[in-house]
């Protein structure tokens, strides 16, 4: 399944970086079931959900077939999720001294997820290369909203035999405003913990919404 994404993420036509933004975030489908969960006063799931979409669409896993095409300062990429409808918007704010990307993603409902990722710039170490991203994001719906902050490192494992291959790694810590609070780790492996309020949530191999959470 990550194959594919990947590939879906790095088209054979090739991208731009904006573009690849915009792909890695058509997973939306995790925020389909917000609006009836927090219906059903099951806001800890809700927020499970959207930490969940937050991490998925910051990050890659799989074979990294080639460096996106960099965008001009003040480019912006729309493209709508095909799945969902939700319209997907990245734009490049800066790129001195950093990386600075600013993106949404508009719910066919009006529900917004909007966030920002700064990319530091490159560690070397002995796993790859590391871009670490401090990242912020704000989700709302209707009267709901959720604000998440943490920082996620996009991992780049080197091979001589051209198979280099994208990763991550790291944190975020959440909270709503209905009390719930929490935080997510992502490892290497692509496995994803949540703890909110105590519960902890696992997310099934190939983390599709689908399938839901264990």
């Amino acid at each position: 399944m990550s194959e594919n994404i990947a590939r879906y993420e790095l088209p054979t036509t090739r991208i731009t970086l904006l573009g690849y933004v915009v792909r890695r975030m058509h997973k939306t489908q995790w925020l389909a079931s917000v609006p009836s969960l927090i219906a059903q006063d099951k806001t800890d799931e809700a927020l499970a959900r959207i930490a969940f979409y937050a991490v998925t669409s910051s990050t890659s896993f799989g074979r990294a077939y080639y460096q996106p095409i960099f965008n001009s300062t003040g480019s912006e990429v729309i493209e709508p999720d095909p799945k969902t409808g939700a319209v997907i918007t990245a734009k490049l704010i800066s790129t001195s001294p950093h990386y600075l990307i600013s993106y949404t993603a508009v719910m066919p409902n009006g529900d917004i997820f909007s966030g920002n990722e700064e990319i530091t710039g490159t560690t070397i170490g002995l796993r790859g290369l590391g871009m670490p991203a401090p990242s912020k994001f704000h989700f709302q719906s209707g009267g709901y909203t959720v604000e998440l902050a943490g920082i996620l490192t996009s991992e780049l494992a080197l091979s001589l035999i051209g198979r280099t291959r994208i990763r991550a790694y790291g944190f975020l810590n959440f909270n709503d405003n209905s009390g719930n609070a929490g935080k997510l780790t992502l490892d290497r492996n692509n496995k994803i913990d949540i703890e909110i309020n105590g519960k902890r949530w696992q997310s099934l191999p190939d983390h599709s919404p689908e399938h839901g959470m264990v």
